[in-house]
């Protein structure tokens, strides 16, 4: 007897309040579901048309000052980066240049220690040189020491 008071008893009036109450909830659900639906759909903006006076650039100004600051800090901070960058590009550049000046500088050096030279003590001997070989000779500083 024991075991029969322990076990409940579910009547069909209990059975159709539940199914009523979960109805209600469920409808109220999909109500709140199609109004989120309609509010995050935006409503179409109507494009502004051209005025009747035809002056287009005449249309309402809408920059606010403080848009106006912050454009002009967006311009100073976009020129300040341009000039940063040209100026290590002409860095760069000079560099470039130097360093062409000095391999040029230092080829011309090798090559003139690398000459064969030969003193001509008698310069009579010129006279008598062809012309196609006196092209070829030049003339240097025999003063200068070489290290």
């Amino acid at each position: 007897m024991t075991e029969l008071s322990d076990v409940k008893v579910v009547t069909m009036e209990d059975i159709l309040i539940n199914e009523t109450e979960q109805s209600v909830d469920h409808k109220e659900k999909q109500n709140k579901i199609k109004e989120k639906k309609i509010s995050d759909k935006k409503k179409p903006v109507v494009p502004k048309g051209k005025p009747k006076s035809g002056r287009v650039w005449k249309s309402q100004k809408t920059n606010t000052f403080a848009k106006k600051q912050a454009l002009r800090e967006e311009l100073k901070r976009v020129k300040e980066a341009s000039n940063a960058i040209k100026a290590a590009k002409q860095e760069e550049k000079e560099l470039k240049k130097q360093r062409r000046r000095d391999n040029l500088k230092r080829q011309e050096e090798n090559r003139k220690k690398s000459e064969i030279v030969q003193v001509i003590t008698n310069t009579k001997k010129l006279k008598r040189i062809k012309k196609k070989h006196l092209r070829n000779i030049e003339k240097r500083d025999t003063t200068v020491v070489s290290k």
